[in-house]
């Protein structure tokens, strides 16, 4: 029988914030309450790496994609906005734009990157009502 390993392990620090450890490789990671929702906005807010989470894997699928089709969109980036609304307080859209400028691409590569953008686990996992606003630069 398979078991299920633990993946994060989260603490309250206090003061709004959270220490995260990934359990396999031990890297750490802090959240903090961001400037209007009552906290010093001094690093990555939960929120925050919602909308990190949205363009790292969106990005990861599409290494990954690239990388079997041999091309590479090493140097590639992304710029991420969260808005939020109020009642209830949530991420309501997360926008993206990709930059691909550094990357020698042909018409093919490119065609088979914007097919990537939601079919990614974190695009896929995000609630219907989140918009998920991407634009891609080539």
């Amino acid at each position: 029988m398979n078991t299920i390993q633990e993946t994060i392990r989260t603490t309250y620090l206090g003061q709004l914030r959270t220490e995260a450890v990934h359990v396999q490789s031990g890297n750490k990671l802090i959240t903090d309450a961001p400037t209007d929702n009552h906290g010093k906005g001094e690093t990555f807010s939960p929120t925050d790496l919602l909308a990190t989470s949205l363009a790292s894997c969106i990005l990861t699928i599409m290494g990954i994609k690239a990388e079997a089709a041999g091309f590479s969109i090493d140097g590639a980036t992304a710029k991420s906005w969260k808005l939020m609304s109020e009642n209830p307080r949530r991420v309501a859209e997360v926008k993206i734009e990709f930059d691909f400028s550094t990357c020698t691409l042909s018409d093919e590569n490119k065609e088979l990157l914007k097919s990537l953008v939601k079919v990614s686990p974190v695009p896929l996992s995000l609630h219907e009502n989140t918009r998920q606003t991407v634009s891609i630069k080539f």
